[in-house]
C-alpha cells in the first residue's frame, strides 16, 4: 500500500493505481517493478507537509492496488482505461503508478483532459518505433492524434485532447521535431523551464499531467529505462508538479524501473505526494 493511503474507495477524493506494463522498453526493461517500488520508497516520507499545512493521511487517499498487465498492449490498455473510468465515475482522480509511459495514454482516455503536459526527456511524437505503434515512445502522438489510427486505447477514444505542452525534452527523432511544429504542440527545453509562463499556457483550462521520471537527469534519478543526460533537476520537476496539479484531472509518474539505489522510485514518490498535497489545497 501507498504510504498514508489509508481511505476506503468509497471515500476516496484520490486512488493510486499501479500499471505496471513492461512491453517495449527500449534499452534497461525493469517498470514492471515500477509500482511495488515507488510504494516502498514512499515509506520514509513524513505524513505532515508544512507548505500547504496538510496531513497526506488526511486527503482521502485509496490504494486500489496494480491492474496487472499482460503482453497484449491495446487490450491491456483497453483494460487499463476501463479500470480508471470507474475511479473518475467514482469522483476521485486517478494516481497513476507506471510501468512503461505507454500506460498514460489509458489514463488520459478515461479522464478526458483538455490539455495534456508530459515532463520527459523525449519527445515521444513517434508514430511507430520498430513497427509498434503501442511503443512508449509514441504515447504523446498517440494521445494528441486520438481521432485517427493512433486511437490511445485501440478503441473509441474521447480523450479530446487540444494541446500538449512537453516539458524538459532534449532529443527526439526528426519526425517527431517535425510533428513537434504543429501548434497543438509545445516544446519547453530543460534551459527554458524556469523561464515558461505555464500557468498562462494552461489558461484554466483542464489538465493530465504525466511525469516520465526520464525527465530528471539520470544524475538524480538513474532507475530508468532510457536515461538521457543533462535533464531537469528535481526542484524544477516539483515546480511543475505543483503549478498543473490545481488544474489536473489525473496524474501519472512512469518508468521507474529497479535499476537504482532507489532514486527514481523516491523522486517518483515524492512528486506524487507533492501533486496531492498541491491538488488538495487547491480545492479548499
Amino acid at each position: 500500500m501507498f504510504p498514508g493511503a489509508t481511505a476506503s474507495r468509497e471515500d476516496a477524493a484520490y486512488a493510486v493505481v499501479g500499471a505496471p506494463l513492461d512491453r517495449s522498453t527500449s534499452f534497461r526493461p525493469g517498470t514492471r517493478f515500477g509500482p511495488e517500488r515507488i510504494r516502498r520508497f514512499a515509506r520514509p516520507f513524513d505524513d505532515y507537509d508544512r507548505r500547504t499545512d496538510l496531513h497526506f493521511s488526511d486527503c482521502s487517499v485509496h490504494d486500489h492496488g496494480d491492474v496487472r498487465a499482460w503482453d497484449d498492449a491495446p487490450e491491456y490498455l483497453a483494460w487499463l482505461a476501463g479500470e480508471l473510468r470507474d475511479v473518475v465515475a467514482d469522483d476521485a482522480v486517478p494516481l497513476v503508478l507506471g510501468g512503461e509511459h505507454t500506460v498514460s495514454a489509458a489514463a488520459v482516455d478515461a479522464v478526458s483532459p483538455e490539455v495534456f503536459v508530459c515532463l520527459d526527456a523525449h519527445l515521444d511524437l513517434r508514430r511507430d518505433l520498430d513497427g509498434n505503434e503501442y511503443s512508449h515512445a509514441t504515447v504523446t502522438r498517440r494521445i494528441l492524434d486520438s481521432d485517427d489510427a493512433t486511437d490511445p486505447v485501440g478503441g473509441d477514444s474521447t480523450s479530446g485532447v487540444e494541446e500538449a505542452a512537453v516539458i524538459g525534452a532534449r532529443t527526439g527523432s526528426p519526425e517527431e521535431w517535425d510533428r513537434a511544429d504543429a501548434a497543438d504542440v509545445t516544446v519547453v527545453a530543460p534551459e527554458d523551464v524556469a523561464e515558461f509562463d505555464l500557468r498562462s499556457w494552461l489558461d484554466g483550462r483542464t489538465a493530465y499531467l504525466s511525469v516520465d521520471i526520464d525527465a530528471a537527469d539520470p544524475g538524480f534519478a538513474p532507475g530508468t529505462g532510457t536515461p538521457e543526460p543533462f535533464g531537469l533537476d528535481p526542484r524544477a520537476l516539483c515546480s511543475v508538479v505543483r503549478t498543473v496539479a490545481p488544474n489536473a484531472a489525473g496524474f501519472d509518474v512512469v518508468e521507474v524501473n529497479d535499476r537504482d539505489d532507489g532514486q527514481a522510485a523516491s523522486l517518483a514518490a515524492k512528486l506524487c505526494r507533492e501533486f496531492v498535497y498541491s491538488h488538495a489545497a487547491g480545492r479548499e
